[in-house]
């Protein structure tokens, strides 16, 4: 008899999952039995990459363009969702931007533009989910009423000269996925967060593409490596999955010791 998928009969929301650590996330996913909404801003080329991934190692996904920092995108993808697929169990809240700049000449557009993707994005939707959940009850395939998974950063504990608004909007994801943890779980909705540390995706390709650039951004890291968009994936299904049922309000760190503060193992 063939095993059961750990996510067969559900269906999962990725923001930001046309490429980088959201396609790995959403193909991690599909491949576990969930049909997957492929979320992308701008990118639909990359988008249709992953959804064609996806279905041709026998999963379900669709593509849907939506700035998750504008309500209406937002409530029109959740629409879209439940028409296609009729339920909703799972939202991988994980589109973000940077915008960097030194704090004194920062704008001000550049400091709400990474505010309204990385943290009002994540409010919008996980509202929108919330909602979903709460009408739908248990529906028999997970333990729990719905599942969100914010992704966060290192920086929502580690400062970032040169990045004010993306590390301050980290620090508000932290905040925001505990108290919708603490707010939800009387009502068997589980929220955690995933906090990566170096993961080697284009956003950050300089830092990696070089030897040179390569070792020094290894001493930042006790591990030795740097990680891996797998690596976060797979912390994503195990978050998603009932694995993980006694999990909520916990954050995550995918980041080879990078948190331990490495400059201090020699004494300081």
């Amino acid at each position: 008899m063939e095993k059961k998928r750990k996510l067969e009969g559900q269906t999962a929301i990725v923001t930001g999952s046309s490429n980088g650590l959201g396609k790995a996330i959403a193909v991690e996913l599909a491949a576990a039995g969930a049909n997957v909404v492929i979320n992308y801003n701008s990118d639909e080329e990359a988008a249709a990459e992953t959804v064609n991934e996806i279905v041709s190692a026998g999963g379900k996904a669709f593509a849907f363009q939506a700035n998750v920092g504008t309500e209406q995108d937002v409530k029109d993808m959740f629409d879209k969702c439940l028409s296609t697929y009729g339920f909703l169990d799972i939202l991988v809240n994980n589109s973000g931007i940077q915008r960097d700049r030194a704090f004194h000449a920062m704008t001000l557009d550049e400091w709400n533009e990474v505010i309204n993707t990385n943290l009002t994005g994540q409010f919008l939707c996980a509202r929108e989910a919330v909602n979903i959940f709460l009408k739908q009850g248990l529906r028999g395939v997970s333990s729990a009423v719905g599942k969100i998974i914010c992704i966060s950063s290192v920086h929502d504990i580690i400062p970032w000269g040169g990045h004010a608004n993306y590390a301050a909007s980290k620090g508000g994801v932290m905040l925001l996925m505990k108290t919708l943890a603490q707010e939800l779980a009387p009502k068997k909705i589980r929220v955690n967060s995933i906090s990566p540390g170096a993961i080697q995706t284009d956003i950050n390709k300089e830092a990696w593409e070089t030897d040179e650039a390569l070792n020094k951004l290894l001493q930042l890291i006790p591990y030795g490596r740097i990680g891996k968009p797998e690596d976060v994936g797979k912390q994503a299904l195990w978050l998603a999955s009932d694995d993980s049922d006694y999990v909520t309000g916990a954050t995550h760190y995918i980041d080879g010791g990078m948190t331990l503060y490495p400059g201090f193992a020699d004494n300081g």
